[in-house]
């Protein structure tokens, strides 16, 4: 009988304890440097998370080890809800490029939701004598890796999506990885790199000033807020789509009642109509979905993914 009491003593705490979320300050990671995409989700979710949760949502970066240093930090807390990490594609894609992994993501953290999905812009610098795909694919085939692209790192977004035209257009050109999207942007802006693949948040402003040429969206259809440019596929690489993605986990021994009010709270934010027209702006779109949602979206990339990294050959070093 006391062990039942006891049980059932935890079970009532941990409703409690998620229908008051949140009592206090909650930390977000986000395990990249500032300035690309995950980074900017981030902030705007955790200004709104502020907002209707009534505690300071803190955005904390904790870039390195292809972000596997600020993901194993939240791996490793407390499953008390006040600690919530951002992820997206180098989640799925750092354990087939590097095998050993000091977390597992599949047992170590708790996905909460899908936050945004969001497609990138092919860019690059003015300087580049090629403005279109078909020229890109053409010159890349004439002159392989003479053609260089910046990334933000190894197993970034920026660098899967480069390697999928790779495999697709049966093309090779020379990664140059950074430390984050910031610096991979600003080398292309400098033209260190020829080309790059980045979210169209980051590029609008430089490709309506002129500094980057846009040749393609990423996306499967073009975007309503950017009708007039063509995707790759249509552009001469059939097959082609990425989109990039930003979700929150939670450690696993998070209850799976806490896990849901931090949804609550994580969707509500997302869906908040200002936001939504942020992100709309920025050919992002909202997603906000359930755990077991966001789960079966991270076995399916996890699947995909795997396949491309194996093609393409691509390493950690």
């Amino acid at each position: 009988m006391k062990v039942i009491a006891f049980v059932t003593g935890l079970l009532l705490a941990a409703v409690a304890q998620a229908q008051n979320y949140p009592v206090k300050p909650i930390r977000m990671v986000v395990p990249v440097p500032p300035g690309g995409i995950v980074d900017v989700v981030g902030r705007l979710l955790a200004q709104k998370m502020t907002e209707f949760g009534g505690q300071n949502v803190i955005v904390d970066n904790r870039p390195g080890g292809l972000t596997n240093v600020g993901t194993e930090y939240v791996a490793r807390s407390p499953g008390d809800g006040y600690t919530l990490v951002l992820q997206s594609l180098p989640m799925v894609v750092n354990p087939v490029v590097l095998g050993k992994m000091p977390y597992d993501y599949e047992k170590d953290l708790a996905p909460v939701s899908l936050v945004v999905t969001s497609p990138y812009l092919v860019v690059v610098h003015p300087s580049v004598p090629v403005r279109s795909i078909k020229d890109l694919v053409a010159a890349a085939k004439a002159q392989p890796n003479k053609i260089t692209y910046s990334s933000a790192g190894n197993a970034s977004n920026l660098h899967v999506a480069v390697e999928l035209f790779n495999v697709l257009a049966g093309v090779k050109m020379l990664h140059i990885p950074y430390k984050g999207g910031g610096p991979a942007l600003t080398a292309l802006l400098g033209g260190e790199a020829d080309l790059s693949v980045l979210a169209a948040s980051a590029v609008m402003p430089y490709t309506a000033s002129g500094r980057l040429r846009v040749l393609a969206i990423t996306s499967p259809k073009r975007m309503s807020s950017l009708p007039q440019v063509a995707t790759v596929a249509e552009s001469g690489v059939p097959g082609y789509e990425f989109a990039s993605w930003v979700g929150t986990l939670v450690p696993s021994a998070t209850p799976a009642t806490l896990v849901n009010s931090i949804n609550t709270l994580t969707v509500k934010a997302a869906r908040s109509p200002d936001l939504v027209e942020r992100f709309t702006k920025d050919a992002t779109e909202v997603v906000a979905n359930s755990p077991a949602e966001f789960k079966t979206f991270i076995q399916a990339e996890a699947k995909r993914w795997a396949r491309v990294v194996k093609e393409s050959g691509m390493r950690a070093d």
